[in-house]
């Protein structure tokens, strides 16, 4: 799947990242006038979460909401999500990860990016973290991360046997389930999945670190982002979003105020 790249002047490159399932299908916004020959800037690598893409709020508004506030962007679609290639079935956190280590690597690359941040909501917020955590140890500079409703309560989930709306044998899993009668999540998922140490890699990140949670969330439990406050002390905040659900539908806007003002600071802007 051809990655397709936004540029304000409606140009398109075609580029392909690969990941471990293949093709890696990608978006990225710019701020308006900038132009990539002469400027440089900063880029949030923007992560969805499960079941979700690229295309799915609340990434779209995220990433205009950075654009306007000249920070560059680049969202994608995990494997078997979107356009990318391979199946939902064969997700793993595992291969998530390494569709985040392929994108950093070509954000990276790309001449006019003055430095990158990652941003990850509810699994991929998951994904951000550990990302985060492996680059840092690897000597990678990571300049900020957000996490918005981060899902680890997905490890959880597979412990008990119960994964959304569906139920199984977390000891002995079946080829997969399917969540809400239309998704389908594999056993080396489910498997997998119970054995993550989700905040014991992110710890490897010490930077600087914006949790948001909406307060009405029915689908990730606040103590998940609580816990990762406690993972990085001083160099994390957290703000609860009051009446806010985890697809970020209500406060949309306060959302997305705190993270642009958040890489802001980050990237050395205000």
């Amino acid at each position: 799947m051809l990655g397709l790249l936004s540029l304000t002047a409606c140009r398109t490159q075609k580029v392909l990242i690969h990941g471990p399932e293949g093709n890696i299908a990608y978006k990225v916004t710019l701020p308006e006038g900038f132009d990539t020959a002469t400027g440089r800037c900063p880029m949030v690598i923007l992560m969805h979460g499960i079941f979700s893409s690229k295309d799915f709020i609340p990434m779209p508004q995220l990433a205009r909401g950075l654009a306007k506030a000249g920070i560059a962007s680049i969202r994608f679609d995990f494997d078997g999500h979107g356009k990318s290639d391979g199946r939902k079935q064969d997700m793993t956190i595992k291969k998530e990860i390494a569709d985040a280590r392929a994108v950093w690597e070509y954000a990276n690359s790309l001449p006019y990016v003055s430095a990158v941040g990652l941003l990850g909501h509810s699994q991929g917020g998951v994904i951000a973290s550990m990302t985060a955590g492996r680059l840092s140890a690897e000597g990678e500079n990571v300049a900020g991360l957000v996490l918005l409703a981060p899902g680890t309560v997905i490890k959880e989930a597979c412990q008990g046997g119960r994964f959304f709306n569906a139920t199984f044998n977390p000891a002995d899993p079946p080829e997969y389930i399917r969540c809400w009668g239309i998704y389908k999540l594999g056993r080396e998922y489910l498997v997998s999945t119970q054995q993550l140490d989700i905040y014991g890699t992110s710890a490897a990140y010490h930077g600087p670190v914006l949790l948001q949670h909406g307060g009405s969330d029915n689908i990730v439990p606040l103590w998940c982002s609580e816990r990762y406050l406690q993972t990085y002390g001083s160099a994390a905040t957290l703000k609860v979003i009051e009446g806010e659900n985890h697809t970020i539908t209500r406060h949309r806007p306060q959302v997305i105020a705190n993270m642009v003002e958040f890489f802001q600071k980050v990237f050395g802007l205000k």
